[in-house]
This record gives structure tokens, sequence and C-alpha cells, in this order.
């Protein structure tokens, strides 16, 4: 009876013991797990949106404004990475990437003001394969290029200080409130909308906010009676060139795995801005009779923008006609559709930004496959899968980031030009910025 009692104590013993490592291999098989290969993918994806900025968006406006604001444009790229890297580890990604319940639907959270939770091992549930700090870096650069893309319709006439400042403000209440709503667990991404790398979060973002404040500026001093062709397209050519393949990082990265996603988003991408380029390019030789190298380059950034919130949602045939579409209607923006209204759209942010985000953003609703599935997507679109009411959020989508966006700008630059003013003045733009503002020339 005392060994039986005995036997039985071990058995339970080793029941327990049993049940622990159970539940310990448990929680270490659920415990995520950091993986090399994508985390090296992540850091190069990283890198390559970076150099969209700094020099690829630097060099493609610096080309084609007039010379006397080229370091002007430059300074403009330059600073707003340098103050919106800081802001953004302050509290930006605080913003965009708490999580939580429906409380923080509309804004996230200071869970990481300054950064302090995050320690070397964290990951996101967002990211769950890769070190939280490489994601946190990754969305950074996101953050830096679309404010930055606003200067393409403010160039040569606002003042420094008041880029500066717009781009702070800007990011904190515009961009990161937009960011959380699509990717942060808020309502838009809770809905089912589809923004596979920011389509609205990004490029809709911007170009809205370009359209404002070319409006509130008002139209650059000589406009229609003084050339203000590019002074040098070679810069704005390798500027493009920066952003086309900077751009696999962005849509490629947003797969935020080395897998099939992202070999798909990157041939995508790959197509759509081909064909854009095409389209645009004959559809100004049609109409202007020549194919010019800026409007090869424009094109294709045009197909870059209206891929992106599509390239992890659609097949290559889908790519092929996104990109078509976009060429042809953000040439028809840019170029009749500006002059025929008449405001001062400088370098063109709203009609290709702007508009080739909403043209993306819908028609990832029209062509989304359930069969490329990308990042969980439970959604085809309306002509492939038959699914009418993905159009209806993706309306959500643009509408709402649209008109968030137009009033935020407003009430921001509204704010900015009451206490230090937005425009230099007369004298200044008609000498240029770079020496008023900056105290230096391209000559030195």
């Amino acid at each position: 009876m005392q060994i039986f009692k005995m036997n039985r104590a071990c058995i339970g013993a080793l029941a327990g013991i049993g049940a622990l490592v159970a539940s310990a291999g448990a929680a270490f098989a659920a415990a995520p797990k950091i993986d090399t290969g994508d985390t090296a993918w992540m850091l190069t994806s990283t890198a390559l949106v970076l150099m969209m900025t700094i020099p690829g968006l630097a060099l493609f406006y610096g080309g084609m404004v007039r010379k006397k604001n080229v370091l002007a444009t430059l300074a403009q790229s330059f600073g707003a990475t340098c103050i919106i890297t800081v802001l953004w580890m302050i509290i930006g990604y605080s913003i965009a990437f708490t999580d939580g319940g429906s409380h923080n639907a509309w804004y996230g959270g200071f869970k990481y003001f300054f950064l302090i939770p995050m320690g070397i091992n964290a990951t996101s549930s967002l990211a769950p394969t890769i070190p939280e700090s490489v994601y946190m870096c990754f969305q950074m650069t996101f953050a830096i290029i679309t404010p930055a893309l606003i200067a393409g319709a403010l160039a040569d006439r606002m003042k420094f200080s008041a880029f500066m400042w717009f781009m702070s403000l800007w990011l904190i209440f515009v961009y990161c409130p937009i960011a959380h709503w699509v990717w942060g667990g808020g309502w838009l991404g809770s809905l089912g909308a589809l923004d596979y790398a920011g389509g609205t979060v990004v490029h809709l973002n911007a170009g809205t906010a370009g359209l404002v404040t070319c409006l509130m500026l008002g139209k650059r001093v000589g406009l229609g009676t003084e050339n203000m062709a590019p002074h040098n397209l070679v810069l704005s050519v390798i500027g493009a060139s920066l952003l086309w393949v900077g751009w696999f990082g962005f849509n490629a990265g947003s797969a935020v795995t080395s897998n099939v996603n992202a070999g798909m988003a990157m041939a995508a991408t790959q197509i759509a801005t081909a064909a854009a380029s095409l389209s645009w390019m004959g559809a100004e030789w049609i109409i202007a009779k020549k194919p010019s190298i800026l409007g090869m380059i424009s094109g294709a950034v045009a197909g870059l923008v209206a891929i992106t919130p599509a390239s992890g949602f659609v097949n290559p045939t889908g790519a092929l006609i996104i990109g078509l579409l976009a060429g042809a209607v953000c040439y028809t923006s840019a170029v009749w559709v500006k002059k025929a209204i008449g405001y001062d759209d400088a370098l063109d942010a709203w009609g290709v930004h702007g508009v080739g985000g909403a043209l993306g953003a819908m028609l990832t609703g029209a062509l989304a496959s359930k069969a490329i599935n990308a990042g969980g997507a439970p959604n085809g679109g309306w002509l492939l899968d038959g699914n009418g009411h993905q159009m209806l959020l993706q309306f959500y989508d643009v509408g709402a980031t649209f008109v968030y966006c137009a009033f935020g700008t407003f009430i921001i630059l509204k704010l900015i030009d009451l206490v230090i003013g937005l425009r230099v003045s007369h004298d200044v733009e008609v000498e240029g910025l770079d020496i008023n503002l900056h105290g230096e020339t391209v000559h030195g």
C-alpha cells in the first residue's frame, strides 16, 4: 500500500512536471521568433525608402525648379527628413501605431512616447518576425517622404521657417492619425479598407495637402509671363530613377517579410510603373506632338503612386491596367485640369500624388484578387471576385482621407500664417530663395 501511494505521488509529480513542460513549450511556440531573413529584407527596404526622399525626391524636385531656388528645394527635403525623424521618435510612432481597443480607433495613444518601452528584443504584433526597432524605422521613412512630397506644390514661394513648422504640425495632427486609421488598428483598417503601402495614407494625403497649400499661398510671381521651365532635367531624371528603385522597398517592403507577397508586390510595381510611363508618353505624343523626358518620368512616378495601394493585392494583369490608366489620368489632371482651373501646383503634387493615390485606391477595390491575398486580405475586388462592397470601403478610405487632410491642413496653415507668415516677400521671391533664405547659391 505504501509503495502504491509512493507510485501515485511519483505519477502525480511527473504529470505536474509534464504539464509545466507542455505549458512552457506552448508559450515558447507562441512567442514571436525574429527571422533573420525577414529582418535583412526590412533593413534593406528601410534604406531604399529613405533613399526615395534623400537624394531621390530632393533631386527630382530640385531639377524641376528654377536655378535660383534649387538649394531651397533640396533643403526642404533634407530639413523634412531631419525634423520628422526626431518627431517620429518622440511621439509620431506612438500616435500612429499604439494598438488598443475601440477607444483609440481614431487616434493612437502615448505608449511609445520617446520609444521608452522599445527594448532591443521587442517585436510588434504588426510585424512579429522582425525587431520592432526595424519596423519603427521602416514606418519612419514613410512618415518622412509623405510631408516632403507636399513641397512640390509650394515650390518657389514658402518661407523655410514656415515649411519646417508645417512639416512638424502636419505630421502629428494629419499624417499620424490617418496612418493609425488604416494601418495602426484604427477604424478604416478595421472596416476592411485596403491600402497595401500608402495610396491614401501617403499619396492622397500628401497630394491633398499640396492642393490646399498652393491654393492658400497663391500663384508664383511671374507665372504665365516668365519662363519657369525646369533648370536641369538631368537631376530630375536621376531623382526619378532613384524613386523607382527605392519604391521596391516602399511596396515590396510593406509585406514585412521576405516571402512570395514581397515578390508579387515587386512585380506589380515594375509592371505598373513602366505601363504608366508609356501611357503618359503616348498621351503627350498625341496631344503635344513630342514625347518629353519630363513626361516620361512624371508618368513613371504616377504609376508608382497608383500601384502603391494595390501592389500586394493585384495580379500582374491588374498592375498593367492600373499603370495604363494612371499615366493617362494623371497626365490629364497635371496638364489640362490644372490649366483649366488655374491653380499653381508648381510640381504637380496634386495631379500626380493626389489623383494617382485616389485612382489607385479605387482600382484596388476593383482589381484586388483573393488568389493574391497578401497580408491576409479577406476580400477580393469588384471585377475579379464580384465583391462590390469593397469599392464602398475604398470610397470611405479616399473620402475620409481627403476631407480630414484638407481641413487639417487648412487649419495648420492658417495658424502658421497668423504667427510667422507663410510666404516670402515679393522681392525675395523675385531674387530667389537660395540666396535670401540660405545665404548661398549653386555656384558657391
